[in-house]
Order: structure tokens, then C-alpha cells, then sequence
């Protein structure tokens, strides 16, 4: 099967390096010193599941130069997405499968758009991953896990084609839900309140669980998104709350959302398509969200900072 993995960051790069590391026909989109790195000395990959190096490397900046793969990977910021757009129509065609690995929700209308339904998957993934430097990509907390399905959640012989493949690679957890829209939903419900509360606070996971105050704050932004899941017909639970509480005190405590990264460090980040698309959400459906309207106020000033705004 052959895979192009497009956008080389900490997620692409560690399920892409996965999949290179299996035997898989995986090319690489990149860019700059990163592209260069990757193209020089390989792929390396830092990871608790197992350090690994990929060399050679198939990598490239122009997507329009690689033959027609049979999955691209999409591994871009969620910010990226529409810049991408007329990049990705190259490397989509015939019988090519389009994968998200984004965070978010709002995308999969615009990629349902953009390509049909002939092409898209849903897909997510768990991972706290990050480019440590160039051709260098650091995995270092939670354990690496990925889903996707067919948007009516219909078995269907490339589903099952992908879940074989991802099954047999070492340091990945591969599933396809019963009902990949509320495992998207139950992915946005713990990714949303994390990456708010840790930006808002500037502090680890760690910190942030231990004190009551900011505790109680991320367990009101869940709740916050299970309504609004609710008001959209997404079967999300009180329990789904509680497993996310759980799972909250499962992670290591230095662990720093990659939004909050991007803001903590000047940088463009996923506000709008997490904490801000909730807030929109809610105020369209008349669910009232009142955490995460402090938090997106909190932090936007920064966000148009970063933006050059």
C-alpha cells in the first residue's frame, strides 16, 4: 500500500516513521531544513514505544511530483488546512483514500466538500508528539493511537485494508469504531478542555488536575461540550465525562497540549478550531459556554498576536 504522508510534524511523522518502519511505501511532504534533514540524514524518531530511525527517506516539497498513493495522511495543523487545499487535489485521485489525523471537528465538512465522500475517511489520533528539531520528531507521552471509518459508518473493503496495516505496526493502537463520529466528538471533548485550560493556565497537565480551582474549570469545559455534542445529535455522556477525568489523571504530568505549546511559545495556533469553534457552536445552537468564552477571550489577544493582527 502506498501512503504520502502530508504534513511531517509530530503526528505524520510518527505514524508516517511507523509505517516506513513496517516495509510500507510511505513518501514524505515536507519543507525546508526539515525536508533537507529528512532528505540527508533520515527520519528519526524519538519515541517511548522505541526509539527508530527511517533512512533513506522518500520526501519531497512538491506533492505534484509523487505517483498517486492509495491513503494521503493528513497531519496538518488545523490552522493549514485551507492553505493545503490546492496541494492535496494533486495527490488525490482514482481510488486514493483521504485520512484526517486532525484535531477539531469542523474540517470534516470542509474535506466532505473539497473531495466527496468517494475519498474521505474520518480518522483521529492520541499522541503527545512534537519536531524536536529538523528531521527530528519526539513522541513523549500517551500512548499512540489511531481510528477512522466510513462517514456512515458502513464496513467497507478499504477500511479494512487500512486497519491490517495499521494493525501490525509496532507502537500503535489501531481501532475502527462502531460510530466514528461520537469517537471523533469524544476526541474533541478531551482535546478541547485540555489544550483551554492548559493554555489559559500555562501549566502542565501535572499542575493544572492538582488544583481544585483549575480542575473543576476543565471539568465544566467538558461538560460544556457534551452539551453542545448533545444539541448536534452526538450521543456523548455524563460517562464520557468520567472517562475523560480518568484518563486526565492517567497522563504524565509534564504533558503540554500542542495548542498550548503553539501559544505559549508566540506561535499560530488551533484556538479557532477548537475553543472557538465550541463557543461558535454554542452561541448558533443557544447552548451556553461560558468556560470556554473566558478562555477563548483569555487568549485570543495572544493569537492575533501571533498572527501578525
Amino acid at each position: 500500500m502506498k501512503f504520502a504522508i502530508f504534513g511531517t510534524g509530530g503526528v505524520g511523522g510518527y505514524f508516517g516513521g511507523r509505517l516506513a518502519q513496517a516495509g510500507e511505501d510511505v513518501t514524505f511532504i515536507a519543507r525546508g531544513v526539515h525536508l533537507s534533514a529528512i532528505t540527508e540524514a533520515g527520519l528519526r524518531v524519538d519515541s517511548i514505544e522505541g526509539d527508530f530511525l527511517i533512512k533513506p527517506v522518500k520526501a519531497t516539497d512538491s506533492p505534484e511530483s509523487i505517483d498517486p498513493a492509495d491513503v494521503v495522511i493528513l497531519a496538518v495543523k488545523a490552522w493549514q488546512l485551507q492553505e493545503s487545499l490546492g496541494q492535496l487535489r494533486s495527490l488525490i485521485k482514482n481510488e486514493t483514500v483521504l485520512l484526517p489525523l486532525l484535531n477539531g471537528v469542523d474540517h470534516i465538512d470542509l474535506l466532505r466538500s473539497e473531495f466527496g465522500d468517494e475519498h474521505l475517511l474520518v480518522g483521529l489520533c492520541r499522541i503527545s508528539s512534537f519536531v524536536a528539531g529538523p528531521g527530528h520528531v519526539k513522541h513523549v507521552g500517551i500512548r499512540p493511537y489511531i481510528a477512522f471509518g466510513e462517514l456512515d459508518n458502513r464496513k467497507s473493503a478499504r477500511v479494512d485494508a487500512l486497519h491490517k496495516v495499521f494493525k501490525k505496526l509496532s507502537g500503535v493502537l489501531a481501532e475502527v469504531p462502531a460510530d466514528i463520529e461520537l469517537a471523533l466528538w469524544e476526541k474533541f471533548l478531551m482535546i478541547c478542555a485540555f489544550s483551554g485550560v492548559g493554555a489559559v493556565t500555562r501549566q502542565p497537565v501535572g499542575v493544572f488536575r492538582a488544583v481544585p480551582e483549575t480542575r473543576n474549570m476543565f471539568r465544566r469545559a467538558l461538560e460544556e461540550v457534551v452539551a453542545v455534542a448533545n444539541t448536534r445529535g452526538i450521543a456523548l455522556t455524563q460517562d464520557s465525562v468520567q472517562n475523560v477525568m480518568k484518563r486526565l489523571d492517567s497522563i504524565q504530568p509534564d504533558t503540554l497540549a500542542s495548542m498550548q505549546k503553539d501559544i505559549m511559545e508566540g506561535r499560530p495556533s488551533e484556538l479557532e478550531s477548537q475553543t472557538g469553534v465550541l463557543v461558535r457552536m454554542g452561541r448558533t445552537l443557544d447552548v451556553s459556554t461560558p468556560t470556554h468564552e473566558f478562555i477563548y477571550a483569555s487568549i485570543l489577544p495572544m493569537e492575533l498576536k501571533a498572527r501578525g493582527k
